[in-house]
């Protein structure tokens, strides 16, 4: 079954009071049941947790009950190898420094310029602490893919760490990351994933990829603000973690420092019960093949996932004919329609009249909502020469937006173009 937009928009009460949002790569609007989910832990069970009275008892189940869930969406072994954090790019600055306890001088670490700073910064600094060597993967700026061959190249010096994107949140391309991960193992090296910008558009399987490590954030797949690391098990147990002396020293908690955002674990619960719901209504028929690697909760993941993947095929090409029909009007990134299997429906382009903020300006009094600037790709907007004209605007699509609002997209990009 295809999946229903008007079911599916009622389940996002956001979408009812304002406008068009194209902006979703910056963050999704919250599921209903996330909402509830953390009202209902405000007023019912608001508690730190560790304690024996029922509060803190009832934080304690609901924690365990989300971490176990969401390793059920990654397809992680065990819920100890799910870290609750702050977002993604704290949680990979508090890995970056359990791991530079490791690095020697003169060791080696591989970012691209096709990655958010989230997935390059924490390790450059940490490199540079340590004396270690940081090796450069490129992009093709014509297309938006990565630079395989730059990459094979940056492997020839053994480095400890690859840290790359599983989606670029500037180009929407996404990366061939198995194949990736299996070059990096035959370097010798671990493997940092930041899946912040694929989780909401497609199908994750920590053990299937071998990554070591791979970081989401919530809020960018329906959830609240909230980060989560999966990392594996006896990594994790060997791994120094940077806490105060009280904590606990066993997974998950040892780094899991302070005290966490409970009532958006609790929203995160709610999400991914949303996306179970997602699965079992509209996810059936991509059952086939799923079934036999997955089962219960984790194959409505996968089922919720393929389905979404399906419908936003739809999107993207939509939203690739739309914008191509402007005049004057360059996409960058992945533009052949035969390909739209290797990118999310993020696009970011530049109009020649306009620069890319009077562009989300124009685009913002139509009631249609767009990032404009670098979205802390900073590495993409330098390679494209981009960066001291005001970047790119960028339009992203999720499962509960709809052809008829890319549509109206159009119709308002158009007219922003040549007025």
């Amino acid at each position: 079954m295809a999946l229903d937009p008007t079911k599916i928009r009622n389940q996002f009460p956001a979408l009812h009071q304002r406008g068009i949002f194209l902006d979703n790569p910056g963050g999704t609007q919250a599921v209903k049941n996330c909402l509830d989910r953390m009202l209902d832990y405000l007023i019912e069970s608001n508690s730190n947790r560790g304690c024996v009275f029922q509060t803190s008892r009832e934080s304690d189940e609901l924690i365990a009950k989300s971490r176990a869930a969401m390793a059920d969406f990654l397809g992680a072994s065990r819920p100890e190898e799910i870290i609750f954090g702050q977002n993604m790019t704290s949680l990979a600055f508090h890995l970056s420094r359990s791991l530079g306890r490791r690095l020697q001088p003169g060791d080696e670490i591989v970012v691209t310029r096709l990655d958010h700073d989230a997935n390059v910064t924490p390790w450059t600094l940490i490199a540079e602490e340590r004396g270690c060597k940081v090796r450069w993967v490129d992009f093709r700026p014509e297309d938006g893919t990565l630079d395989l061959g730059s990459l094979e190249k940056a492997l020839e010096g053994k480095p400890r760490l690859v840290a790359v994107g599983y989606a670029s949140n500037a180009l929407g391309t996404i990366n061939p990351v198995a194949q990736i991960v299996q070059m990096a193992r035959q370097a010798g090296s671990l493997v940092f994933i930041d899946a912040v910008h694929f989780a909401p558009h497609g199908l994750i399987d920590v053990r299937q990829l071998g990554c070591d490590f791979l970081a989401c954030s919530a809020y960018k797949f329906f959830g609240p603000h909230l980060g989560i690391l999966y990392g594996r098990y006896e990594l994790l147990e060997e791994l120094f973690a940077y806490k105060v002396r009280p904590s606990s020293d066993k997974l998950p908690w040892k780094f899991e420092t302070g005290t966490q955002n409970h009532e958006g674990i609790a929203g995160l619960l709610g999400t991914l019960e949303y996306l179970e719901w997602l699965g079992t209504h509209y996810g059936k028929e991509f059952s086939g093949e799923l079934a036999k690697n997955y089962q219960g909760r984790a194959l409505h993941f996968k089922q919720a996932m393929a389905a979404v993947r399906n419908y936003e095929l739809g999107l993207s090409r939509a939203l690739l004919k739309t914008l191509a029909e402007i005049p004057g009007l360059r996409i960058y990134g992945l533009t052949d329609a035969d390909r739209m299997a290797e990118r999310v429906p993020t696009f970011s382009f530049r109009t020649n009249k306009w620069t890319p903020r009077e562009i989300a300006t124009k685009l913002d009094l139509e009631g249609i909502y767009v990032w404009d600037g670098n979205y802390y790709a900073l590495e993409v907007t330098k390679a494209l020469g981009v960066e001291e004209t005001g970047g790119m605007v960028r339009a992203g699509a999720v499962h509960y937006n709809t052809l008829e609002e890319i549509e109206r997209f159009g119709k308002a990009l158009a007219k922003a173009a040549r007025s």
